[in-house]
């Protein structure tokens, strides 16, 4: 299969570069030149009985045509091993205060990133392979909160990759930073940009595209990649656990085969639902696919008018890891539904240079399997309360802000059940969770906070007991630092 840039016609490449690459030289995202054909309704009840781990294979050959199914299979063996606490890896929960919420965070950060973040890596790997690359990767990427502590576990002691990450001086959550901290992989860094997300996302794309940034690195052996989902190795292993919900609510005689789910999806940079839209493209039936947002709600205006508007306050709120304006994957979905570069590549300088755009009328009209809502963190609380109440069912505040919107979707349409992704465990965000079950301040933030949701469930994950001890002292740097970092880090 062969991949292309969403901006030009000049770069197609093939699964294996594309992944090494993770960002197209133009500053376009990879996507198939052809999308893979959809399963056949035969092909789909096969795949339904199928585990976590031949489903992902039977799902990324149809994508990773260059990798052989012996190397498929070792990839997802891998992946998808002991590391995780529940070997269904991705388990949907009995019905919880009128939702189904599929379980993404049982694995080794207790986070959905795990779920590629585990798979990304041994792709790559095999991709220099397949390709006879002597390149030593350097994984950048930015993050809000999980992908980097998901890239870094996933990267860790990995032999010729680097990993550095970049978050928001103040701006993930203290769990978060705390495991980000505490990973101890030789070759991997994270360091703190004073600034949001969407600067340190805007500067990690700058040197992406940089040219003699990237010739100076090749001189020295080393290739820049990423670890976010702009790199299409890190979409496509999402895919498979939309697939994978459904195949469970069939085999509970929840819907029968064919039937339409829902799916609501706590969104920021746009690539978990992108997933879902890719698995509804491959054949599964998938009804409305809801786009949840935080009070950073630029999505949620852009579905309901068509308009993308990232000019408006930024705001810091309970649900950090969508504290984000400028949705990178939206622009894979843009280049669906309209199949043209230059139209894709003029929205793009828009939003650049004016911080906006309106999509023309034919490819908004062309948007009709999503739905669209936000949450304001007060909301967020009352979510989690009201699941908890209902259930005993304890949320994390991106999987309420879903649920939320989940609950408000089924007054429209309740006549098909709804998956709600549950992208995080409850236990890295205990400030906002405890508060919100236990009707009580939290003492202080971090560790405290975790204890006291700990003491108030009787409950703690063994995943987080790796980073209670000691973690390391954080690097904070001016965003326009950003290159010159990345140089001293690999001694250039």
């Amino acid at each position: 299969m062969i991949y292309r840039s969403t901006r030009s016609h000049d770069w197609q490449v093939s699964a294996a570069q594309a992944i090494i690459q993770g960002l197209a030289p133009d500053g376009g995202l990879f996507v198939p030149e052809e999308f893979p054909a959809a399963f056949t309704e035969d092909e789909l009840k096969d795949l339904f009985s199928l585990s976590y781990q031949e489903l992902a294979e039977k799902v990324l050959s149809r994508f990773l045509t260059d990798y052989s199914p012996e190397q498929l299979h070792e990839i997802v063996k891998g992946a998808y091993g002991d590391q995780w606490d529940d070997d269904r890896i991705a388990p949907v929960s009995e019905e919880r205060g009128g939702n189904y919420f599929l379980e993404l965070f049982h694995g080794p950060t207790l986070a959905f990133k795990d779920i590629a973040l585990q798979c990304l890596p041994r792709l790559m790997k095999t991709a220099l392979e397949i390709q006879h690359d002597s390149h030593e990767i350097v994984i950048l990427t930015a993050t809000s909160g999980d992908t980097g502590t998901a890239a870094m576990r996933g990267f860790s002691q990995l032999d010729k990759t680097r990993v550095i990450v970049f978050y928001p001086y103040q701006g993930v959550a203290p769990i978060q930073l705390k495991q980000m901290l505490s990973e101890s992989g030789g070759n991997t860094v994270a360091i703190a940009v004073k600034g949001n997300f969407d600067q340190a996302q805007t500067n990690v794309k700058r040197i992406f595209s940089d040219k003699e940034f990237g010739a100076e690195l090749n001189e020295h052996g080393f290739a820049f990649s990423s670890a976010n989902s702009m790199n299409v190795g890190r979409l496509l292993p999402q895919v498979v656990y939309y697939f994978y919900a459904y195949g469970q609510l069939v085999k509970r005689g929840i819907v029968q085969a064919g039937g339409l789910v829902n799916f609501s999806v706590p969104t920021g940079n746009f690539g978990d639902i992108l997933a879902g839209y890719y698995a509804k493209k491959l054949g599964l039936p998938v009804g409305k696919l809801i786009c949840a947002s935080n009070k950073n709600k630029v999505l949620t205006d852009f579905f309901k008018t068509g308009i993308y508007n990232k000019n408006r306050e930024f705001y810091v709120t309970n649900s950090p890891s969508m504290d984000i304006l400028v949705s990178s994957n939206l622009e894979r979905l843009l280049f669906d539904i309209c199949q043209d570069p230059a139209t894709v590549k003029g929205l793009m300088a828009e939003l650049n240079e004016k911080g906006r755009y309106q999509l023309p009328k034919a490819m908004y009209e062309k948007l009709g399997t999503f739905a669209a809502d936000f949450a304001t963190p007060a909301e967020i609380e009352g979510e989690i309360k009201r699941v908890y109440a209902a259930s005993g069912y304890v949320i994390d505040p991106h999987t309420a802000v879903a649920s939320l919107a989940a609950h408000r979707f089924k007054k429209q349409d309740g006549a098909h059940p709804t998956v709600v992704l549950s992208t995080a465990s409850p236990y890295k965000f205990p400030e906002t969770v405890y508060h919100a079950i236990s009707g009580l301040e939290v003492k202080r933030a971090g560790m405290p906070a975790l204890k006291q949701l700990t003491d108030f469930t009787h409950y703690l994950p063994k995943s987080i007991e790796k980073f209670l001890g000691h973690t390391g002292a954080e690097t904070v740097i001016e965003a326009s630092d950003m290159p010159a970092e990345v140089k001293q880090i690999l001694g250039i």
